[in-house]
């Protein structure tokens, strides 16, 4: 009968470099979102955060830290909040996506799929409490 091995860092390695990984896709897709208005930043960042979370403390306490992102993440993490200013954008980005839909002639059906998941995303990000 062998002994029971402790598991090697090998193994802890790989999962530790996906969730960074993951995370440094999220946050750039994140900083993509500041300039390109399809994108969402906010959902991206926090995804960041997690992932870095699961990955690299140090990263996460960087983006934690960071000027801009940290306030949204802390914001986020004890009242599940959203500044109001954030709210606006998101709401107003997503009826502009929508009427570039409409504009842009697509179907009733992909504008009906699109009309209901973008409402229903609304509904939660205006339902959330206004950060501080």
């Amino acid at each position: 009968m062998e002994p029971h091995l402790p598991e090697t860092p090998p193994r802890r390695l790989l999962p530790r470099l996906l969730w960074t990984f993951a995370g440094w896709l999220a946050l750039v897709l994140g900083v993509l979102g500041v300039v390109l208005p399809v994108l969402p930043t906010t959902p991206f960042v926090l995804l960041a955060a997690y992932c870095f979370g699961k990955g690299s403390p140090r990263l996460r306490a960087w983006l934690i830290g960071h000027r801009t992102f940290g306030p949204l993440i802390l914001d986020w993490e004890t009242h599940g909040a959203i500044p109001r200013p954030i709210k606006r954008l998101a709401v107003s980005v997503m009826a502009l996506v929508f009427l570039a839909s409409a504009i842009a002639g697509l179907g009733w059906i992909v504008l009906t799929v699109q009309a209901i998941c973008l409402s229903g995303a609304a509904v939660f990000i205006l339902t959330r409490p206004d950060a501080e």
